[in-house]
């Protein structure tokens, strides 16, 4: 079996898990790995007290990604710079017609979107989307209830991300080690975690949005020195009138958190709340004999990857990302998120982001591949 040659850019703490995560793989092969920061490479773990490069020997380092994407010869590219510059990684590896697996969110901007959408439909490559919250047991048991017609159509939605952190970095401190992206990023941009999940029983782009921020509360100091709203809510709509409400936190002395759903439906209800740090899922439904809320596990791993030890990263829906991937660009099979889902989950938190400066007016959305698409927000 010819293995898939695979190359990952951005060497920080998700880039480092993904290619440990990918080489567990039996038809992959960890051909190639850009970092500019060689010390991701070369230096010894803290849990593992070994470096990337010696569990990875035969592997290229490279510090110029244009390179690496010339002579590694790679199936695939997997992108995990920063948040705020993954198109133009993934426009680079559509150009040489090289397959893309892009972490969320796609795009930092419209123009972005629009250069991205482009790029992806002149290549003769695949870009999907790196959506892990897409394959949680929540989102994978939500969309059997519609499915099923248990749910019925659903009206409103609710989604929260709550990060928390403790004063002064200490919570969370290598997810910064290499960059400042996390604390710069306003809040309601990184509105894919919530909104991915949500969006796959809707059949229709969230169309209208309204934000508005708290304002800046908690000393920056305390928090490496980020600024800005603490905290900002989001409202959408689409065409049809289904709500989603959602909540996004910079900074939060709570420690509560991290992911909270709840789905109304004409016919049934589902949430996946946390609750004293323990998740659970819970639902009901109006076409079933007994219409009391069930109550379920709500941890992350999905039901059909409880029995492989091999799934792993994030309670195993990092390891079901990457097989489906795999599967995709491998053999045509699989169910990986594709720009479009990745875009239609990205696209709103720039909209969201211009409203809450503009005061919460209500803007209308548009996407790359409508016919009044337009890089300006009017």
């Amino acid at each position: 079996m010819k293995k898939l040659r695979i190359g990952v850019v951005g060497l920080g703490h998700r880039g480092r898990e993904l290619t440990k995560i990918a080489s567990q793989f039996d038809q992959v092969e960890i051909a190639a790995v850009c970092d500019i920061l060689p010390h991701n490479w070369y230096q010894k773990q803290w849990l593992s007290n070994m470096a990337l490069s010696e569990m990875f020997p035969e592997t290229a380092f490279y510090e110029d990604y244009d390179k690496m994407l010339s002579e590694a010869n790679l199936d695939a590219v997997i992108v995990e710079t920063g948040a705020d510059i993954h198109a133009e990684f993934c426009i680079k590896a559509l150009e040489k017609n090289i397959n893309v697996l892009s972490d969320i969110p796609n795009v930092a901007s419209l123009k972005e979107a629009e250069d991205l959408w482009k790029a992806s439909l002149k290549s003769q490559a695949k870009i999907y989307t790196g959506a892990n919250p897409n394959y949680q047991k929540f989102t994978i048991l939500l969309r059997e209830f519609y499915k099923k017609g248990l749910l019925g159509n659903p009206y409103c939605m609710e989604a929260e991300y709550i990060h928390w952190d403790l004063p002064g970095g200490e919570e969370n401190i290598h997810l910064n080690e290499n960059g400042d992206w996390r604390k710069l990023l306003i809040p309601i941009r990184y509105c894919t975690h919530s909104l991915g999940p949500l969006l796959t029983i809707l059949d229709e782009e969230l169309r209208k949005v309204s934000c508005f921020g708290t304002g800046q509360h908690a000393d920056p100091s305390d928090y490496r020195g980020a600024s800005g709203d603490d905290m900002m809510c989001a409202q959408f709509q689409t065409e049809s009138g289904v709500v989603i409400r959602l909540m996004r936190n910079k900074r939060c002395r709570a420690q509560i958190g991290h992911h909270n759903y709840r789905v109304f439906g004409s016919e049934g209800y589902m949430e996946r709340i946390e609750r004293f740090s323990k998740p659970v899922i819970r639902y009901n439904s109006m076409k079933e004999l007994d219409t009391d809320l069930k109550e379920i596990g709500g941890e992350f791993m999905p039901p059909a990857y409880a029995d492989n030890p091999k799934a792993v990263g994030h309670d195993g829906i990092d390891y079901a990302m990457l097989d489906n991937f795999f599967m995709a660009i491998g053999e045509g099979k699989g169910e990986p998120i594709t720009l479009k889902e990745g875009l239609a989950m990205t696209i709103p938190g720039i909209y969201a982001e211009e409203s809450a400066k503009r005061g919460g007016q209500v803007l209308v959305m548009h996407y790359p591949w409508e016919e009044d698409w337009t890089t300006e927000i009017e």
